[in-house]
């Protein structure tokens, strides 16, 4: 592995931490500077990719183990800024795209040190502790079984898709393929956060298992979308069944608002295959 595609590894798990770890809190302002910077974290990781695509290499989605639990929002921050500094060792300040990312990492660790000089910024993290009680919803036993298998197998497919479409995406010059994979990128991210505070809301946010490179690498994409459309009709149906069968009026009709979208996402797929076929 040379230099950068050390570097993409070590973006694509500072983006996953700095992810995660904004699931994992719970205080509004403080949870969203997170998430914004996860964000640019991805901007790194695209640019990264186009700049291996430029030197005509090839890249993966191998990561290391991640382990964020921690039990209060300074051990985050703390963590965090442990990372970032750890990644800023890899740039070469003399590149103009490293330059780039140092200075957005630069920020975000003065920004996260800000945090930890207010102690009103410190918060008990409730993520991790395995309690399955739904931010304190009565659910009976069938319906928290249910909510569990789902959000894991959910979160870990957004998180596939959007590694998998971004990989299509760098590998393309297709504009209206780039343009639907970049509306399948935008829409598995929101799902991710969705589900992402919906675990962390249960105590069980974990990080995804690792993406295998045969389900990116060397793929006819027609057949590709071709099959996604069977798994987008698939988890359209997981979500009615369970939008039915679970106990809560709340995360049926949220459950109901993501079945909906996966029409649209079916469309957009079938839009594509079209423009295969001719």
């Amino acid at each position: 592995m040379d230099n950068l595609n050390k570097i993409y590894q070590t973006k694509h798990e500072l983006w996953l931490k700095i992810l995660f770890c904004s699931f994992a809190i719970k205080e509004a302002r403080l949870s969203r500077t997170l998430y914004e910077f996860s964000t640019i974290q991805f901007r790194h990781m695209k640019w990264i990719s186009n700049a291996l695509a430029e030197k005509n290499e090839d890249y993966n989605y191998n990561k290391g183990a991640i382990n964020l639990e921690k039990k209060t929002s300074f051990e985050i921050f703390e963590y965090l800024i442990a990372q970032i500094k750890a990644s800023i060792k890899e740039y070469d300040p003399q590149d103009s795209l490293m330059a780039r990312i140092l200075s957005d990492e630069y920020y975000m660790i003065g920004v996260l040190e800000s945090f930890l000089n207010d102690k009103s910024n410190n918060f008990d993290i409730t993520a991790f502790n395995k309690s399955r009680n739904y931010d304190g919803k009565n659910l009976d036993c069938q319906s928290r079984d249910a909510l569990t298998l789902f959000l894991f197998e959910e979160s870990y497919k957004e998180y596939e898709l959007i590694l998998l479409y971004s990989y299509f995406q760098n590998n393309t010059s297709n504009i209206l393929h780039y343009n639907i994979y970049q509306d399948m990128i935008d829409e598995s991210q929101y799902h991710l956060k969705s589900f992402g505070e919906m675990l962390a809301k249960m105590g069980i946010l974990a990080i995804p298992r690792t993406v295998i490179p045969d389900l990116y690498k060397n793929k006819d994409i027609k057949e590709f979308l071709i099959g996604g459309i069977d798994e987008e009709i698939n988890a359209k149906e997981e979500c009615r069944a369970l939008a039915d069968a679970i106990d809560d009026e709340e995360i049926s009709k949220f459950l109901e608002f993501i079945m909906y979208q996966e029409d649209y996402h079916i469309h957009l797929m079938k839009k594509a295959i079209e423009h295969f076929k001719e």
